[in-house]
């Protein structure tokens, strides 16, 4: 019996869905801690800060670990591809390959949009970080610290459509306040001004570029030069809002759970479904979760008309 090789067998499409996944372009990676997992749930138990340097005095003094603690629950993700026999043998323009291309730019892409949704619902009621309140909110207590808030409003005159100037000062505004965030013992967490990124949805993605990148603003010189860098999230639906976010502490804002990583898969001919209905799927299975991480390295920020 002769076997047709249409170059769409199989193999050909796994390399096709390889190349395409490895080749897309994401930033979970920048933004995300991760952490392997090894079972359906895992629990965190966020200890407060570790202890400043004190002098040595009488000896040593061991200061108890903070009780705050959430757990993850993994959650398993799939797409599927549905192909008819015949589409599949009359295939002359490589649709079916463009589509498992695509296929795999989606998976690739996903854990970029849950770090999105995160954003976006992270001052709503149940979207919450370790200390129990909202992940974005002006209520975040942990032990002695005083009530913080990384939540804040700016002025514009297109809350949409900021100027360059009015994301820059926002921007100031940002990292002044990320900068002077407490730990529970009521010290300064020492938060640096660098690795910095703006997450912007795309109306305020020129401006926030402009913001980082012009070496003047005002006839003087730029001192937010290089500060951030830009990412625009096509799937932020709140064009008033952006993020501060800082991604070079040990735990960053969010945390990327990654329990079984993307495979592709597919039910081809020799299969009982194929031979019945003459319908072949490729599809890909995960599991993992992105959850918050520590809301001391995030800002939301809301334009409002000056």
């Amino acid at each position: 019996m002769a076997i047709i090789n249409t170059g769409l067998l199989t193999k050909g499409l796994r390399s096709e869905f390889a190349n395409r996944f490895d080749g897309a372009p994401t930033h979970f990676e920048e933004l995300s801690t991760r952490i392997v997992s090894t079972s359906h749930t895992e629990i965190y138990r966020w200890l407060g800060s570790v202890p400043q340097m004190r002098e040595w005095g009488t000896g040593r003094v061991a200061r108890g670990l903070r009780p705050e603690s959430y757990s993850i629950e993994n959650l398993k993700y799939e797409s599927t591809l549905e192909v008819d026999r015949d589409e599949l043998s009359d295939d002359q323009t490589g649709q079916i390959r463009v589509r498992i291309g695509e296929l795999a730019e989606r998976a690739a892409t996903h854990k970029d949009y849950l770090i999105a949704q995160l954003l976006e619902n992270g001052d709503q009621s149940g979207f919450n970080s370790y200390d129990g309140v909202s992940f974005f909110g002006s209520s975040h207590v942990s032990g002695g610290s005083g009530t913080q808030s990384n939540t804040f409003t700016s002025g514009a005159s297109i809350p949409g459509q900021p100027t360059f100037s009015e994301f820059r000062d926002a921007l100031a505004d940002g990292i002044t306040r990320m900068m002077s965030f407490k730990d529970d013992q009521g010290q300064p967490m020492a938060i640096a001004a660098d690795g910095m990124y703006c997450v912007v949805p795309p109306t305020m993605y020129f401006s926030a570029l402009e913001a980082v990148n012009s070496s003047v603003t005002s006839n003087s010189d730029n001192a937010l030069r290089g500060a951030a860098q830009v990412i625009a999230f096509p799937w932020l639906t709140d064009s008033d809002s952006w993020y501060l976010l800082k991604n070079n502490g040990v735990v960053r804002p969010f945390i990327f759970q990654d329990r079984e990583p993307i495979e592709f898969n597919s039910l081809s001919d020799g299969s009982d479904d194929v031979f019945k209905r003459e319908k072949l799927m490729f599809g890909v299975r995960a599991r993992y979760r992105m959850a918050y991480g520590y809301w001391q390295f995030a800002v939301k920020s809301t334009f409002q008309i000056a």
